[in-house]
């Protein structure tokens, strides 16, 4: 049996959509079966309509990508994460699905599965490193072995160099360069190599 990863993520204006189609190709490029969602969309219309990004994005992928359920979260064995940076930690929505994992992580369904996280902000020094650990302390208490990139190809430099997770300072301007998709694609086939070595 494959691997099977959950690419589960939240975007407002598409970078993080992005890297979560980025880092879903590589983990099925190296053999993983995959499941792409996004979270439940929580503002209200008036936040979405006044940002037409935000707009745009949403009715892009309304159709485009299917929600996450808990079902998806049962039926992996791998897991990736991912939010924009919301004054250095994880955006809301997401972070209400996650709360809504309590009964999974009673019955041990997260147990030693391996995990990593992506994020974006703004700004390069924009809360990407907090945001990542913050989804990191989810991974604790579920009791997933935590899987960074850390330095262990040197594609990773020209993204950056964060060893945490793949991430993009988007400065309001286009999405995520060749370099950090590159990344995230890395990150994804590296969660799947892992997974498979912990399967043994």
């Amino acid at each position: 049996m494959s691997v099977r990863v959950a690419v589960i993520y939240y975007s407002a204006t598409g970078n993080v959509h992005q890297l979560a189609g980025a880092l879903a190709d590589g983990a099925g490029a190296a053999g993983a079966e995959v499941r792409l969602r996004r979270v439940h969309e929580l503002a209200p219309d008036t936040a979405i309509d006044s940002n037409p990004a935000w707009r745009a994005h949403v009715d892009a992928t309304k159709d485009a990508v299917q929600e996450a359920t808990l079902a998806d979260v049962e039926w992996a064995t791998a897991y990736a994460f991912g939010t924009p940076t919301r004054f250095g930690n994880v955006a809301a929505q997401l972070k209400e699905f996650i709360d809504r994992t309590g009964r999974l992580w009673q019955a041990g369904v997260f147990n030693s599965k391996p995990a990593t996280s992506f994020t974006s902000a703004m700004n390069r020094h924009g809360g990407q490193e907090s945001t990542l650990l913050s989804l990191n302390n989810v991974f604790y208490h579920w009791g997933c072995i935590i899987v960074p990139p850390g330095y262990t190809d040197p594609l990773l430099y020209a993204a950056g160099g964060n060893p945490y997770g793949t991430s993009w300072p988007s400065g309001g301007g286009e999405g995520p360069d060749q370099a950090t998709l590159t990344a995230a694609d890395y990150q994804g086939r590296h969660l799947v190599q892992i997974a498979e070595r912990l399967r043994g």
